[in-house]
């Protein structure tokens, strides 16, 4: 979501890596210490088969939650933010 609302045309040029740096920054502080946060899969990945076992059993979850959230961010995305005549998804 803050991907799409950074790169929107309609957001203030050149912010964007501020807001996408700020933004992991703060899912990093406060995920890492909570659950050993990963937010990339493939890093997720390499671990999860060197300890095989309940690790491999949970990898499922790195890979589908993402691209159900970011499904998701989309479709809202589109459906809230979208500007008059845009295409929006019913």
């Amino acid at each position: 979501m803050i991907i799409m609302r950074a790169t929107d045309r309609r957001a203030p040029a050149g912010f964007a890596p501020i807001a996408i740096g700020l933004g992991l920054t703060r899912i990093h502080l406060i995920g890492i210490p909570v659950t050993n946060l990963s937010v990339n899969p493939a890093r997720s990945t390499g671990p999860a088969i060197f300890v095989g076992g309940w690790a491999i059993s949970q990898l499922w979850l790195f890979w589908v939650a993402p691209l159900i959230g970011s499904a998701a961010a989309g479709l809202f995305y589109s459906n809230v933010f979208a500007e008059d005549g845009d295409h929006k998804t019913k």
